[in-house]
């Protein structure tokens, strides 16, 4: 896999290298082999995936995953509608600076339980930093859900990337919430 992407030094800043993952859209047999991996390792029945990128991952596991029935996007600024008290805003730290991403907690609630949480499996592309993943499990796990009049709570069952930046230290940082599962490490 690691041999299909495409490295961009420089991008989109001085000292970054982007890790461009298309590549990996454009090869069946490179994408189906990488949803299978993702389907292994992914065991809640909800997955929160931010966009736009992880919506490319997590949406075929819903055909192709026993395990998950519910996918909680999360958006940039302006772009999920919502009712009022439902949208929550978590602000994130980047590995290069701040940003805000947006979901519904009705997303949460049209998910499936497990006992008395919404079991959660967080799905990116890749880690770097962690600061992404780590705010929106911090936000996600302080919440109660309503279904029916019953009170729920929301836990992070696991983290699955595509790829991990191993100097950058975000499968410590993140290991403290729940396993980490990387397909590739460069």
């Amino acid at each position: 896999m690691i041999e299909t992407l495409k490295f961009y030094k420089d991008f989109p800043k001085e000292g970054i290298t982007f890790v461009d993952i298309i590549p990996l859209l454009q090869d069946k047999k490179v994408f189906c082999e990488l949803i299978d991996d993702i389907c292994r390792l992914t065991t809640a029945p909800n997955v929160a995936a931010p966009e736009a990128r992880g919506f490319l991952f997590a949406a075929p596991l819903l055909t192709q995953s026993p395990a998950v029935e519910n996918i909680i996007p999360m958006r940039k600024s302006g772009k999920l509608p919502y009712h009022e008290g439902d949208l929550i805003e978590v602000r994130v730290e980047k590995e290069y600076g701040f940003d805000s991403l947006f979901y519904r907690k009705s997303d949460i609630a049209a998910g499936k339980p497990t006992g008395d949480v919404f079991e959660i499996t967080l799905l990116d592309d890749v880690l770097a930093t962690g600061g992404t993943a780590e705010g929106v499990a911090r936000s996600f796990e302080a919440l109660e859900i309503e279904v029916g009049g019953k009170k729920y709570g929301v836990k992070i069952k696991e983290f699955v990337f595509l790829i991990g930046l191993g100097d950058l230290n975000g499968r410590e940082r993140l290991e403290r919430i729940a396993p980490v599962h990387i397909l590739a490490e460069i």
